[in-house]
């Protein structure tokens, strides 16, 4: 998906919730960069609880570690950025909540980004029984084009593996 609108995040959620429904899956996240649209577009589809345990907003790296619970190390050694952070953040969430998936996004959204970091460059994790599928993405535009684009790629993420799933193919 090419420049994501807020209305393309809203008929992916849509999808996703859907897909959630008929696997019985339930689903935890943990959003940086994006601030909570994930989770926004999600519970804007109604009888999202059904799948929908919850979601914290983890901007900053104390949010990081208090919230979602991740190990300080992750921090010292990866950055509030990065790949392994992102599973960190999706591992802790499910592991929190006992859900199926645990969904997590990390971002720099601009107009800056810290030390070696590219206004752009987001993280992704999906974690689950069968362990984590992660993917970093770079995406273009302004500050909410950023942030809405890291939502729909997250949203993305969990349909795809969902669809995989369903085909008999769990990753």
């Amino acid at each position: 998906m090419s420049d994501p609108t807020r209305d393309d995040l809203d008929r992916l959620a849509e999808r996703v919730a859907g897909r959630l429904r008929a696997a019985g899956g339930t689903l935890a996240l943990a959003e940086s960069c994006t601030g909570g649209l994930v989770a926004a577009a999600l519970t804007a589809v109604p009888g999202a609880s059904d799948f929908l345990w919850g979601a914290a907003v983890v901007y900053s790296e104390d949010a990081k570690l208090v919230l979602a619970g991740i190990e300080a190390g992750v921090l010292e050694q990866h950055g509030p950025v990065s790949r392994t952070t992102s599973e960190a953040l999706a591992a802790a969430m499910r592991r929190r909540a006992g859900a199926t998936y645990g969904l997590a996004v990390t971002g720099w959204a601009g107009p800056t980004a810290g030390p070696g970091g590219t206004v752009g460059e987001a993280h992704g994790c999906l974690s689950h029984a069968g362990g984590a599928i992660t993917r970093t993405w770079r995406i273009c535009g302004d500050r909410e084009a950023v942030r809405v684009g890291a939502a729909a790629a997250t949203l993305a993420l969990l349909q795809q593996h969902l669809d995989g799933a369903q085909d008999g193919d769990d990753e």
